[in-house]
């Protein structure tokens, strides 16, 4: 798409400018260590900011570095994650950590094709790290950039990943990667989130959309009481299942999928028909 220096301008100006009296004071933006700018764009996946934020403090006072991470029990990690959900991305900062230390020497990588070599980083996580940690001027596109981009030049129709980039890679102002993404951050859980929730209810009340499933019905959510008793001691695999079943009142066979679940993300291990944390 071919935007013009007009436009260009215009766009950054006004996102700025509403910036400049919304913005949010969060603690990784009073950093540029890498090991915590990645800690934050680890744990701000699928969850809000004003849920990761006291998580965030808790895991940084429990492991401030990454050879603490690297080095810690993964029973200890995953403790301090509980409450997070989604706690496959607790093994793959830990992973990540480790491969910092052994690979690289402790030293964080500063490119995106060093960095997606680590375990949980794709292109978005990567250059999140290489903007918000390095200040390189290089465009990342998450959803909420995606749905800016897509209402103010495409108005709202949805294009391919690569448009997308395209347009992104032009907006970044020069020299200023860092205050711009933040600003596109703010904006998108701010302005546009608000935009995005009152035509949500206007779609559900007309019928268009039908209210989602309760969360305790879902499977994240026997996932997550599935490691709370983890977190008790460790369990005969029968014994496990019995009370499974015993507490929340589900069939044996949804139960079961979702241990067998766990054990595949190696978030449960198994010894000799023992399941426990990993150590």
């Amino acid at each position: 798409m071919r935007l013009s220096p007009t436009r260009i301008k215009k766009f950054q100006t006004m996102i700025f400018m509403w910036w400049k009296t919304h913005r949010r004071d969060l603690p990784w933006r009073k950093t540029n260590d890498p090991y915590r700018i990645l800690v934050s764009e680890i744990m701000l996946q699928q969850t809000q900011v004003s849920r990761g934020l006291p998580k965030y403090i808790e895991f940084l006072e429990a492991f401030p570095t990454v050879e603490s991470l690297a080095s810690a029990k993964t029973s200890s990690v995953l403790r301090i994650w509980k409450g997070m959900g989604y706690n496959r991305r607790a093994l793959y900062l830990q992973n990540a950590a480790k491969k910092v230390v052994v690979d690289f020497k402790g030293i964080f990588p500063n490119t995106e094709q060093q960095l997606i070599t680590l375990s949980g980083l794709g292109k978005y996580t990567a250059r999140a790290v290489m903007v918000f940690a390095f200040k390189i001027d290089i465009a990342m596109v998450d959803t909420n950039i995606r749905q800016i981009i897509t209402h103010f030049f495409f108005d709202d129709i949805l294009q391919s990943e690569k448009v997308i980039q395209e347009v992104a890679d032009k907006l970044v102002p020069k020299g200023k990667s860092w205050e711009w993404h933040q600003a596109l951050m703010d904006y998108g859980a701010m302005a546009m989130s608000n935009a995005k929730l009152q035509m949500l209810n206007n779609r559900i009340k007309s019928g268009l959309v039908k209210n989602t499933v309760p969360f305790k019905e879902t499977n994240r959510y026997f996932r997550g009481r599935l490691l709370d008793l983890m977190y008790e001691k460790k369990w005969k695999e029968r014994d496990l299942l019995a009370e499974m079943v015993r507490r929340f009142g589900k069939d044996n066979e949804l139960m079961e999928q979702v241990m067998r679940g766990m054990a595949k993300d190696r978030l449960i291990i198994v010894k000799k028909g023992i399941w426990q944390l990993p150590e």
